[in-house]
């Protein structure tokens, strides 16, 4: 098992990715109120959700403490995003493109900075991996759900997938000694790629 500090984001690199994917994923959810043309209370209850549906499941399931109820830092983040987001998207296909990128970049970070997460709770390798794809499909799943939208998840497309590739590229290179830091963007890269590659190919499952 990988040790590590008790903080998971003791350090700047994980701050920063955690802190950047709850913008990206926040923008996601306020692009999918956008195309339901909530208003802009709806834009931020969903971009919030978004932001940190997934590694609130993921603390629940292993028992830890959901960080935003002691440090509200991250729910004003998720707020803000979505708010800058009410008053700049303008355009229906605009809005598309945006919510499939900005949701493909909260994936590949979250499924890092879950399995992250996991591993300095002291959560063995598989169940880190698992937790690094459920932090990074949660938000995006009660997002969908919540709209009435097909989850991502279920339409055939390389989705879970990419979060499992980035959290199990982490916990692996972890595993054999590499410096977290390089490990993460490493990780977070390969999972972009390969959900980018999806995106831009169309490239499906079965």
């Amino acid at each position: 098992m990988i040790l590590a500090a008790s903080d998971p984001f003791s350090g700047t690199t994980f701050t920063a990715l955690n802190y950047f994917g709850d913008v990206v994923f926040a923008v996601s959810g306020a692009l999918t109120a956008a195309r339901y043309r909530m208003d802009v209370l709806g834009f931020v209850l969903i971009g919030i959700i978004t932001g940190i549906g997934g590694g609130t499941t993921r603390d629940l399931l292993l028992g830890r403490t959901v960080w935003w109820t002691q440090d509200p830092t991250e729910l004003v983040i998720c707020a803000v995003a979505a708010l800058v987001t009410f008053f700049w998207i303008h355009s229906d296909i605009t809005r598309r493109k945006a919510m499939i990128w900005s949701d493909a970049l909260g994936l590949s970070v979250f499924g890092v900075v879950g399995c992250h997460v996991a591993l300095a709770f002291g959560a063995p390798f598989v169940v880190a991996v698992f937790m690094g794809m459920i932090t990074a499909t949660g938000g995006g799943v009660i997002r969908d759900v919540i709209t009435n939208t097909q989850p991502m998840i279920l339409c055939g497309q390389l989705y879970a997938t990419a979060a499992l590739f980035g959290a199990l590229s982490y916990a692996s290179m972890r595993q054999l000694g590499l410096q977290e830091t390089v490990a993460a963007v490493l990780a977070v890269v390969a999972a972009f790629g390969l959900r980018a590659a999806a995106i831009v190919y169309g490239i499906q499952m079965g």
